[in-house]
């Protein structure tokens, strides 16, 4: 049953909600327009004629058919100027959703490669993300994240090349990822690195579980020591490792509308998003690489929301789970949670 009048009341609920998205790879944020604004501004050629032309070709078969084109929009980001201007739209429009705090994936590989200094991508970002901490209190932190079809050591040395920043952004970088694509890439190929950054004390999270099997999302937790699983929907596919992770209270950071356009699901209505919550795990939404997958974080609240009856409440552990798993200091989640249980006290569920 729908709890809710209309669309516009479900938006109106959702976007109303604290919450925090811990899910979200920056690079991914690039929406055409700003493709092809930054191509202009930068000189960078383009193989598609128009931003409609763009917009098209994102029709995914799975992930690396989408890995390709991601990698090359984000050929057009050279300066400074263009990963604050990426990094400030994806920070207006998450707050326009009701975001609190938010957990930013970069790949630094992704440009270096392009010789693309790192700094160059921390200071871009950093100084989005400390604007949007002023002007709107919307707080935010880094998340380092290591490219899986790249080596080892070439995770190493991107490490290598970080840490020398890491007291200039010591207000934000505070974790290590592992994205990119999963077949053939298992956890255990960076049980090193992982370790070395353990020791360093950042916090760790890795992609598992999406196209890879539920093996993938064990090995994370007892190779690589993660603390969160991104994505993690496979898991279902292993019961005891399902009960594991409601035992361990391990979150997932699940992403809808990107498991529907890469394929992971047929259809919103066969996801197991609320299946998994009603078990009892610890489930978030998360909006991935929005500008190729069709909405931003509300967008998929709202989506999951209608395919699979969720009721408010439910919603509202959603972003209670979100507010749980992140990163953010037990105080600045306290705070979160009474003003989350206050909304929930006083939402009005009608227009």
């Amino acid at each position: 049953m729908n709890a809710f009048s209309s669309g516009q009341a479900l938006r109106n609920f959702v976007t109303g909600l604290p919450k925090a998205e811990l899910h979200l790879h920056i690079e991914g944020t690039l929406e055409p327009e700003m493709i092809f604004e930054l191509a202009q501004r930068n000189g960078v050629k383009l193989a598609y004629a128009s931003e409609q032309a763009l917009r098209d070709a994102y029709a995914f078969t799975d992930l690396q058919s989408f890995l390709d084109l991601y990698y090359a929009g984000a050929s057009v980001l050279i300066t400074e100027r263009d990963f604050h201007d990426m990094a400030l739209a994806y920070m207006r429009r998450v707050h326009a959703d009701g975001a609190r705090h938010v957990e930013i994936m970069f790949d630094p590989q992704t440009h270096t490669a392009r010789g693309i200094d790192i700094e160059t991508v921390f200071a871009g970002l950093a100084s989005a993300m400390r604007m949007a901490r002023d002007q709107w209190g919307l707080s935010s932190c880094l998340i380092l994240s290591f490219l899986r079809h790249l080596s080892e050591a070439d995770a190493f040395e991107t490490l290598a090349q970080a840490l020398p920043l890491r007291e200039q952004y010591a207000d934000l970088w505070i974790a290590i990822g592992l994205d990119s694509a999963e077949r053939g890439n298992p956890p255990e190929k960076f049980a090193r690195v992982y370790a070395r950054c353990r020791e360093l004390g950042f916090r760790l999270v890795a992609h598992a579980g999406e196209e890879g099997p539920p093996e993938y999302v064990r090995d994370a937790l007892d190779l690589l020591h993660v603390q969160r699983i991104d994505h993690g929907v496979r898991s279902e596919e292993d019961p005891e490792l399902v009960q594991r992770l409601i035992r361990q209270r391990t979150p997932l950071t699940v992403c809808p509308l990107s498991n529907l356009k890469l394929r992971v699901v047929d259809q919103m209505a066969q996801h197991n998003l609320a299946r998994l919550l009603r078990q009892g795990l610890c489930i978030t939404v998360n909006s991935d690489d929005p500008a190729y997958f069709g909405g931003y974080l509300a967008d998929n609240y709202i989506e999951a929301a209608k395919a699979l009856s969720l009721q408010p409440q439910e919603l509202g552990m959603l972003a209670r789970n979100s507010i749980e798993a992140s990163f953010l200091p037990a105080n600045g989640k306290m705070s979160l949670m009474a003003e989350l249980d206050r909304y929930l006290a006083e939402a009005p569920l009608a227009d």
